[in-house]
């Protein structure tokens, strides 16, 4: 049993933090600048962002390490360096979750590398596995709970970084996909491919992240739950689809809207729910006061994605809108 499986028989859902790149551009993050690096520079300011999605009831905490791998890090001359920003970004959330009196778990984020693996691009699956197992090295150390692979579209990939973090650690392993192209990853994976090579690899759960939209996410995870009935899923969607105000992206999602979401989450097993980008601590609060029976079910319109089969077995997503009506 893990430890995500022992908190969760002692709450019944887990609730995931929400955004690091917005709160931290809040906090003075230029545009461009590597949020990692702040692992070291600024650790005051990154602790700000975990201390106010724990206050909102976060469960579990990811460290704001996305871009962690030496691939990612390279692109600001930090490769060097990248054991001790993973090592300082797990301990500053290690820190921060220790000054409350209730158990949190430590996610250590591990984000895709950027890079194609062969023959569509240079990376070989030896060297992903290794730069997954630096990274994995600097979160262990910094005191993570689990390993948390995230936003992925390829398979291997995810092998890759699986097999990199266990040939330096024991953690337990999640691993979510983003799906954003008619209910498949960028690289045409579906819920029902995830589930079947990631129970394979034995990772403690899987899920969505990210995304193009809510219903993607939502019905990619319904397919993954109608593939395995037993496995932990994840659920980390967007805050709504972004929006050009001007200059500024915003995203449609408000509380009341997660709120809504969380709380299909729950209701179709999902276990492990939180927010990604466009959220916010105050996203979070409103989902978890949702999840938790304090607050009823926010009446919101939310569009569901339907799967309509076309020729050669290929699968086209539609639209349709449904209220989310108040307990």
């Amino acid at each position: 049993m893990t430890v995500l499986h022992e908190l969760l028989a002692e709450r019944g859902v887990l609730l995931i933090d929400g955004a690091m790149g917005t709160e931290l551009f809040a906090r003075g993050l230029g545009s461009g600048d590597p949020p990692e690096a702040w692992n070291v520079d600024h650790p005051d300011r990154v602790k700000a962002v975990h201390r106010d999605y724990i206050d909102a009831g976060s469960d579990i905490v990811l460290t704001n390490t996305f871009g962690g791998t030496r691939f990612r890090l390279k692109l600001h001359k930090l490769e060097d360096r990248t054991i001790e920003i993973n090592r300082a970004a797990a301990t500053i959330a290690r820190e921060v979750a220790d000054e409350f009196d209730r158990r949190l778990i430590i996610a250590g984020s591990m984000g895709p590398t950027g890079e194609l693996l062969t023959p569509m691009g240079t990376m070989t699956m030896a060297s992903c596995a290794d730069a997954f197992a630096e990274q994995a090295t600097g979160l262990a150390e910094g005191g993570a709970d689990v390993l948390w692979i995230e936003t992925m579209s390829h398979l291997d990939e995810i092998a890759a970084a699986v097999e990199g973090a266990r040939s330096v650690s024991d953690l337990p392993i999640c691993a979510t996909l983003s799906f954003d192209t008619a209910g498949r990853t960028m690289m045409g994976v579906t819920g029902t491919d995830a589930v079947a090579r990631l129970a394979e690899l034995g990772v403690a759960a899987i899920g969505a992240n990210c995304g193009n939209n809510l219903a993607d996410t939502e019905a990619a995870l319904h397919e993954m739950r109608a593939a395995n009935p037993d496995i932990l899923l994840i659920s980390k969607a967007n805050a709504g689809m972004p929006e050009w105000h001007g200059t500024e992206l915003h995203y449609s999602g408000s509380p009341d809207v997660m709120a809504a979401h969380a709380h299909r989450q729950q209701e179709a097993g999902i276990q492990l729910i939180g927010a990604c980008c466009g959220s916010s601590p105050e996203h979070l609060q409103m989902m978890r006061q949702v999840v938790d029976g304090e607050l009823p079910v926010p009446e919101v319109e939310f569009e569901v994605a339907v799967v309509r089969q076309v020729p050669k077995g290929r699968a086209r997503t539609g639209r349709r809108n449904r209220t989310t009506r108040a307990d």
